[in-house]
């Protein structure tokens, strides 16, 4: 498969797909995610014992999709011209829900009409192919709504990637008015291993760059 898809189930903004690779590997046989997104970390070590967790109803509702999807659901998914908008097709909520970050990546919420742009385009049955040859990774995982103060305290790996304090204000639909030093001391209590991601301005914790990027 092209290397143009990565590893990944969809694209969200504020995605992990060019740096995730620089991240420390999971010392913990559990990782939890608690700002789950398009869990990229998780997708890398799939194997593991995943719980994800996210406050946005929509991406929870994506994950519990594609986890319940067979490879003929995916494959039978409408290929889309330009112009053309998801309310077209007969598919279900949530097939419009998953397919709304396909068609329109990168984005902090789904798309609804196809603009002709990005990396869907003529490559669509690719896309399905790939994402399909994946369903088995997440099969185990398990995945919730909810806060992130609401998970127990367990002995894990915590991938924390947060919506940014600055430059974050596109993705921050269900967290916003997140209160970053009450998330700090959260971050510190954690049992095991703790990696929290932030950008360049960030100072609620004392982050070390890792990667230049734009």
């Amino acid at each position: 498969m092209p290397k143009l898809y990565g590893n990944r189930m969809f694209s969200y903004y504020g995605s992990k797909s060019k740096i995730v690779g620089c991240y420390p590997y999971p010392k913990h046989d559990k990782i939890i995610e608690p700002f789950a997104g398009s869990a990229r970390y998780s997708l890398k070590h799939f194997e593991k014992d995943i719980l994800l967790v996210d406050k946005y109803e929509v991406i929870v509702r994506i994950w519990h999709y594609l986890q319940a999807a067979s490879e003929q659901d995916i494959m039978k998914l409408p290929i889309l011209k330009t112009g053309e908008t998801l309310n077209s097709f007969d598919i279900s909520e949530d097939e419009k829900l998953f397919m709304g970050f396909i068609i329109k990546g990168g984005n902090a919420t789904p798309g609804l009409k196809y603009s002709g742009s990005g990396n869907f385009g003529s490559n669509q049955k690719e896309q399905y192919e790939f994402i399909a040859q994946q369903l088995y990774k997440i099969r185990h995982w398990e995945i919730k709504h909810g806060d992130y103060g609401e998970i127990p305290n367990l002995t894990a790996t915590w991938f924390v990637d947060p919506p940014y304090e600055f430059g974050g204000e596109y993705y921050k639909v269900s967290n916003k008015h997140l209160d970053y030093s009450k998330l700090a001391e959260w971050c510190k209590c954690r049992n095991g291993q703790i990696i929290v991601c932030e950008n360049s301005k960030a100072s609620w914790l004392p982050f070390k760059q890792m990667a230049e990027m734009q």
